[in-house]
């Protein structure tokens, strides 16, 4: 599909040439929206948010310098906080100090490191290019309403929606219009001019209407720090230090590889899904074509060194990625720059960073939202196939509910293969001719399995056959049971017929599972055919 030309939405992308100007500039506004989720995927990972930024910042330059997509955008995400979150959190009812359970947490992030290399090593990653594309709408439309669900929680105050109050009164109506000025400036300042990021723009200027409004005590906008502060009343700043190499602190046993094994091998699965699943994303709106088997070898070394650094990993982020595209990052150099801006911030420029208020970080990440969602699926619903709306769909609906991006697209996967299964498995027909002698041949095209069982008898003209057939599987394969009882039936059929019945071109295992009919007057196999066939006696 030509996403420029079948989705609208797809035209507030700004097509930009690549070049250093547009990498920098949109690394500068994609480090900016890096700082408040890192922030906040630390404290989901119940860790301190330098631990997120050194995350973000490792992986962003990791990835950027070594990975498989120049132009998308790595770090610290929800997706991998979450399992890591139940690490620590059994950590703490085994017992153990915050600082133990960090030791853990960083030996199972290395842990996932090794494994996303070995996959990338073993070119796995290929393979992301048979996800079905239903099943990429779904997940798209599903992160995109995940990410729109995430900014909804920053209009709350101490702690999101589960714990704090929604902002009210003035304080809600001020970060609503500052919100829809964000968005204003991002979609109309490009039809000006597109010598600067729209988004960076935007940001720069909410930041100094949210100083104005602040010092002239009009009203209180609510800031990076503010949400900080919130998060952990301990915290008075965002700055911190270089990251420095240390070894986990951790017992090197067996006992201690089979605790943080589960949890790598989750971690290095939601991992490598959502970055190849963004990788194929990005070459779609760049019309270029990244590698993957690389992407996960770039992935892996990148969590692998987020562990012995004090980084509690992540993988690709599709919201930064897309704030990258539509600035105009197309190259490694906007990946590069974000992670080296990102350091910056916390370790020379905290407080210009803190004052950045929280309206013009959402507003920003609503024009995602709109870029992401592939709008186009709601006109094609009814267009195509029932089997691959409804993958849309339950992908979608998964994605939201559960928020395991692995778990929704390997469901989505699985409905897609079942569907093709069973629509191969319908498309089954024969040729007929009969020879001199006055034998009528069926030579078979299909699967015979389950779903074409029916087809299968209904090839047959019983009543009006001679008194030879010859049924010819060369070009045929049956699969299950099913199969084997279909071809019985026929069998049976043509033998109360009183019709002499041939069987050619089949496998041994299917010899062995036909009943003995008495009108099978020949059963020719070839020796070295397998069907492999899924059947309980053979198993």
């Amino acid at each position: 599909m030509n996403r420029a030309k079948h989705n609208t939405v797809f035209k507030l992308m700004i097509h930009k040439p690549r070049n250093l100007k547009n990498d920098f500039l949109s690394g500068l506004t994609v480090a900016l929206a890096l700082i408040p989720e890192a922030i906040a995927f630390s404290f989901v990972c119940h860790v301190d948010p330098s631990v997120g930024l050194y995350a973000a910042f490792m992986m962003g330059l990791i990835t950027a310098v070594i990975g498989g997509r120049p132009g998308m955008i790595s770090g610290a995400t929800g997706s991998v906080a979450i399992i890591f979150a139940g690490l620590m959190i059994q950590q703490q009812q085994m017992g153990n100090s915050p600082e133990q359970a960090m030791g853990f947490l960083f030996a199972a992030v290395i842990l996932m490191g090794c494994f996303q290399i070995i996959f990338g090593v073993f070119k796995l990653g290929k393979f992301i290019r048979l996800v079905p594309h239903p099943v990429m709408l779904g997940f798209v439309n599903g992160l995109a309403i995940i990410i729109l669900m995430s900014q909804f929680e920053l209009l709350y105050t101490g702690g999101g929606s589960a714990q704090g109050h929604l902002i009210t009164g003035l304080h809600l109506i001020v970060m609503c219009l500052l919100i829809a000025l964000t968005m204003i400036i991002s979609h109309f300042l490009p039809k000006i001019t597109t010598a600067v990021p729209a988004t960076l723009v935007a940001i720069i200027v909410i930041s100094v209407i949210s100083v104005f409004l602040t010092k002239y005590d009009i009203v209180k906008v609510k800031t990076i720090l503010d949400f900080v502060r919130e998060m952990d009343p301990s915290k008075q700043t965002l700055a911190a230090s270089l990251p420095l190499f240390k070894l986990p602190d951790i017992p090197y046993n067996l006992k201690t590889l089979l605790f943080i094994l589960p949890f790598s091998a989750a971690a290095a699965a939601v991992g490598l899904v959502e970055s190849l699943m963004t990788l194929r994303l990005v070459d779609e709106l760049t019309e270029t074509r990244g590698r993957g088997n690389k992407e996960s070898v770039g992935q892996g070394v990148a969590n692998f060194v987020n562990g012995f650094f004090g980084g509690m990993g992540g993988c690709a982020m599709i919201g930064q990625s897309m704030i990258n595209i539509r600035a105009g990052g197309r190259g490694r150099t906007s990946g590069i720059t974000a992670a080296l801006f990102l350091l910056a911030f916390f370790l020379i420029a905290a407080p210009l960073i803190e004052i950045i208020p929280l309206a013009a970080l959402i507003g920003v990440m609503f024009m995602v939202v709109i870029a992401t969602f592939e709008w186009s699926s709601f006109r094609i619903l009814s267009k195509i196939p029932k089997t691959d709306a409804l993958v849309i769909v339950v992908v979608s609906a998964i994605t939201v509910i559960t928020g395991n991006l692995a778990i929704a697209v390997i469901v989505g996967i699985i409905l897609s293969a079942l569907t093709f299964a069973w629509k191969k498995g319908k498309v089954m027909y024969s040729n007929t001719s009969i020879d001199e002698k006055g034998t009528k041949t069926y030579k078979l095209t299909g699967s015979l399995f389950f779903g074409s069982a029916t087809t299968f008898k209904d090839l047959f003209e019983f009543n009006d056959d001679p008194k030879y057939v010859t049924i010819d599987f060369k070009n045929a394969r049956i699969y299950d049971h099913s199969g084997i009882e279909a071809l019985n039936n026929v069998a049976e059929k043509y033998n109360q017929l009183d019709i002499k019945l041939h069987l050619i071109n089949l496998s041994k295992e299917s010899k062995q599972l036909l009943k003995k009919a008495k009108n099978i007057v020949e059963i020719t196999i070839i020796e070295d055919l397998d069907w492999h066939l899924a059947n309980d006696k053979l198993a």
